[in-house]
């Protein structure tokens, strides 16, 4: 099978396209093969050895898959070959073929086509694990959404009116923040031509946001939680902006605000009733047409350096996915 290899920690430009032998599934194991694969920001961070997790050298990158069945393990009984499935993988999806513990899958609804599957798990997932779960969103509330226009930021607009909240998306450019409106945003802020605080001040009647969403952080993460409301939450998604932000932790005090991690791949690896619990939520509301991923564009295997230089210079909105 061709798969993407990284073999040194460096950009995406050293990614190499490598002919490797096909997987065979151990018991407890299937194959599956893959017909997209979802492109995150974290895949970018991977293969510069600058994630949370990482894999030995060398290793195929690529985090979430949808692909069929091709051949199931010993003791493997709830799924058969022909199976239509998704599955966050961590790694090993930018490849044509992959071998993973069968209940990592998960069925894919009919009349649901593999590139939304395979842009979906991790966006919605993580989004609909901060937005309903860590930060209980209730109707009536305003979400702030950061970095609005990206994988996760979308989700997190599309989760949070879906939920009965007032959405304000954030983004840098006027482009981005029209695709947030036409996926429900309330209102929007341009954080490169206006000021951020005077514009939640403004789109909040001063009270500030009950949720802010953020994974950007860098230099908008104090401004937004100094914007907060009163008993807001704060929920740490990531650093797409490259760095680490640090809070003076008399805001939250003032405030009377929380600062909530949220880390949905260890949550669906500790808690996989609650996570097979959400995946139906989430897929109820799909097929209600009350959320609808945006796969703004499709690469093939070959190129997926592409894709996630792409990513990495922020050209995306919404998803992209590479189709083997």
């Amino acid at each position: 099978m061709r798969a993407i290899v990284c073999e040194e920690w460096a950009g995406p430009e050293k990614l190499a396209l490598r002919e490797l032998p096909d997987p065979t599934p151990k018991p407890g194991e299937v194959v599956i093969r893959i017909r997209a694969a979802g492109v995150n920001f974290p895949d970018v961070l991977i293969i510069q050895k600058k994630y949370q997790v990482q894999p030995n050298l060398p290793f195929t990158p690529g985090a979430e898959i949808a692909g069929e069945i091709e051949a199931v393990g010993d003791g493997v009984t709830a799924l058969k070959p022909g199976d239509r499935v998704l599955a966050l993988c961590s790694t090993g999806g930018f490849a044509e073929k992959i071998a993973l513990n069968a209940h990592l899958c998960v069925k894919i609804p009919d009349g649901v086509t593999f590139d939304i599957a395979a842009g979906f798990i991790l966006a919605f997932g993580t989004s609909h694990h901060a937005v309903v779960d860590r930060a209980a969103l209730q109707p009536g509330e305003t979400v702030l959404v950061l970095g609005a226009a990206g994988g996760v930021g979308l989700a997190a607009v599309e989760i949070a009116k879906a939920k009965g909240a007032k959405v304000i998306a954030a983004a840098s450019t006027d482009a981005k923040l029209a695709i947030c409106r036409e996926r429900g945003a309330d209102a929007t802020i341009n954080y490169v031509t206006e000021d951020l605080r005077a514009a939640i001040k403004t789109h909040t009647d001063s009270k500030g946001p009950d949720i802010i969403f953020d994974p950007v952080g860098g230099r908008f993460a104090e401004p937004a939680f100094r914007s907060i409301a009163w008993r807001g939450r704060y929920l740490v998604i990531g650093f797409a902006d490259g760095d680490i932000p640090s809070l003076p932790l008399n805001l939250p005090l003032l405030k009377g605000a929380s600062l909530v991690g949220v880390f949905w791949g260890e949550f669906a690896r500790r808690e996989p009733k609650n996570q097979a619990a959400m995946m139906g939520d989430l897929f109820a509301m799909l097929a209600a047409g009350k959320i609808k991923p945006l796969i703004s564009k499709t690469y093939s295997l070959a190129e997926a350096s592409r894709a996630l230089e792409d990513m990495a210079a922020r050209k995306v909105t919404g998803k992209i996915v590479v189709t083997p």
